[in-house]
């Protein structure tokens, strides 16, 4: 089909995160749908200050997890999604990383699922694994640094022609004149969708992790160790970032306090994981490290998993108990919409981007 004759549709997408922009990037790269796409969002790439969304924040690396032991289609956005970041490393924008997982408990080894989604996968000797552990896998894994790579998708957008809109979005009436008849709409709003009129759900919920942003000459690997108590209760890792403008900076993580929608610095927590993260690399407590930034964001995760499907939606918006907002104007006249739905990534937003894209693609064609 040619570019003259390929069907032209207008395909909105509410968020600006790290997975609206990667979905937005795929559709506006296919070869069988000319889309018209506009990205609105309250929070764009640029705005580093904003507590209200959580990419910029992120430790935005390949870590396992253990939903990909259980869930196919998780395991399966994960190495899309590794396997594309892996090829971009040339770019500058992604960094290949040697990297280390560390388990307290021998717990560790029964959750590793991973080892043939990574490079260069091996069990660590016992002499390799440092006394506070117990067992541990080496790898060679991919990170990548919010502050370069969300604006270099934003570039990329825009000179494919997709539009940024900034606006909050309160309600799915209010996109309704500009998704028009033929149009679909993509709600990649992580936390919003919990508050947001039309979807409400509220399955959604906050995790709150704090980091700490340094630079330090030596922090080269990926470094992460799970708790005997919970993999999740005291998380520790290194995150190393790949550098066009800016060199030798790396994430110390962290916390993971779910349910807490607390985004004020703690810190007596930024001491703990200053501590626990130079038990690891020992180098932090040298004289020439440098904080360059706290950070605290709400990591938008969902019980049940992540939701990426389609639904159809009437709009205006009824409701038995008569609450929902009155559009006004033209924006009366009943029309249903699809939606697809791409939410609840937790803090693996990143690790899953490209894959989940691939599949909100492949959705919207069906629904065209």
């Amino acid at each position: 089909m040619s570019s003259d004759s390929k069907p032209r549709v207008p395909l909105v997408i509410l968020g600006a995160g790290v997975t609206g922009l990667t979905i937005a990037y795929i559709a506006a790269c296919d070869s069988d749908v000319d889309f018209d796409i506009t990205i609105i969002a309250r929070d764009m790439p640029g705005d580093w200050h904003s507590q209200a969304w959580a990419s910029p924040f992120a430790g935005a690396s390949w870590s396992p997890n253990p939903l990909g032991a259980t869930d196919e289609r998780v395991r399966r956005w994960e190495q899309i999604s590794f396997d594309r970041l892996w090829d971009m490393a040339p770019s500058g924008l992604v960094k290949r990383a040697p990297a280390k997982v560390l388990g307290e408990t021998d717990g560790l080894l029964s959750t590793i699922w991973w080892q043939d989604l990574v490079r260069d996968f091996r069990l660590l000797s016992g002499s390799e694994v440092p006394a506070s552990c117990k067992v541990g896998a080496a790898f060679t894994t991919v990170t990548v640094n919010p502050f370069e790579y969300l604006p270099w998708l934003r570039s990329e957008l825009e000179s494919r022609g997709v539009v940024f809109r900034r606006q909050y979005i309160r309600s799915l009436d209010e996109v309704k004149p500009l998704v028009g008849k033929t149009g679909l709409l993509v709600n990649a709003t992580s936390l919003g969708s919990r508050s947001l009129i039309g979807v409400e759900d509220t399955a959604v919920y906050p995790i709150r992790g704090q980091s700490i942003i340094v630079e330090r000459t030596g922090l080269e690997e990926f470094v992460a160790v799970r708790s005997g108590q919970s993999v999740l209760r005291l998380p520790t890792s290194i995150t190393p970032r790949p550098g066009l403008t800016q060199m030798n900076t790396a994430s110390l993580n962290g916390t993971y306090q779910v349910e807490s929608w607390d985004t004020s610095l703690d810190m007596s927590a930024a001491k703990g994981i200053l501590e626990r993260c130079s038990v690891i690399a020992p180098c932090l407590k040298e004289e020439g490290t440098k904080i360059l930034m706290h950070t605290v964001a709400l990591r938008p995760d969902r019980k049940g998993g992540p939701r990426v499907e389609a639904e159809r939606i009437s709009l205006p918006l009824v409701r038995s108990d008569g609450l929902a907002p009155n559009p006004g104007g033209d924006a009366e006249q009943q029309q249903d919409i699809t939606v697809i739905h791409a939410y609840g990534m937790g803090a693996t937003g990143y690790q899953r981007s490209w894959g989940v894209a691939i599949e909100v693609l492949s959705l919207l064609k069906e629904n065209m």
